[in-house]
């Protein structure tokens, strides 16, 4: 039976180990290769056979985003299936948006896992009750006039990130930007939320419940 080649990219070892354990228990399934970072990923993807890429949405330098907008712009069909430890309200109709294949959050089931690979790997779209819920008001929403879906998809991390009480020092690290490109991104920002204070986007950050 040929199985299913699976490349893992996630900046933490011990999560490609969990997730090395889980795929290769199944019968069908094979951890092939694993990346640690964005850049790293995109160079496997390149040079080597994949069924799938298990790909982590926060990762340093080049984030998954990223990843799944290179790999958009190099036309590269592979299936995505997108694991993330933020809620799946933050990101999950984003990374749809932007080509990914299904979306799972890092809590979720083993044979969840297994199942969402089995079906992107087929050209398929795994979508979960929670997702199904929030594509579905996304769409009902999109009539609507909502501040953050003004954001590009790196404003709209570096909103979520400093909502959650990270610096712009901090931000900038975890992407490698400097300082003053991410202090453009929250000017922007603030002139598309229509606000003047970073203390706005916060309050309305946890409003909105874009952070936990």
């Amino acid at each position: 039976m040929d199985k299913i080649k699976i490349l893992i990219a996630d900046d933490h070892s011990i999560v490609r180990q969990g997730l090395r354990q889980i795929v290769n228990e199944t019968d069908d399934l094979e951890v092939f290769g694993e990346a640690s970072d964005g850049h790293e990923a995109i160079k496997m993807v390149r040079e080597g056979e994949w069924d799938v890429l298990l790909l982590d949405v926060s990762m340093p330098g080049l984030s998954g985003v990223d990843v799944l907008k290179r790999l958009k712009d190099q036309n590269i069909k592979l299936p995505v299936l997108v694991l993330s430890t933020y809620p799946a309200d933050q990101y999950a109709v984003r990374l749809l948006k932007s080509g990914a294949n299904g979306y799972l959050t890092k809590e979720s089931a083993p044979e969840e896992l297994v199942i969402a690979i089995r079906k992107v790997s087929k050209g398929g779209k795994y979508i979960s009750p929670v997702v199904a819920e929030l594509l579905s008001e996304n769409l009902m929403d999109d009539h609507e006039e909502i501040p953050h879906k003004r954001l590009s998809d790196r404003e709209y991390q570096v909103l979520c990130l400093l909502a959650s009480g990270k610096t712009v020092t901090e931000i900038a690290d975890g992407f490698s930007l400097s300082v003053k490109t991410i202090s453009t991104y929250r000017t922007r920002i603030l002139e598309k939320m229509h606000m003047s204070k970073t203390s706005e986007l916060i309050h309305y950050a946890i409003k909105n419940e874009l952070v936990e």
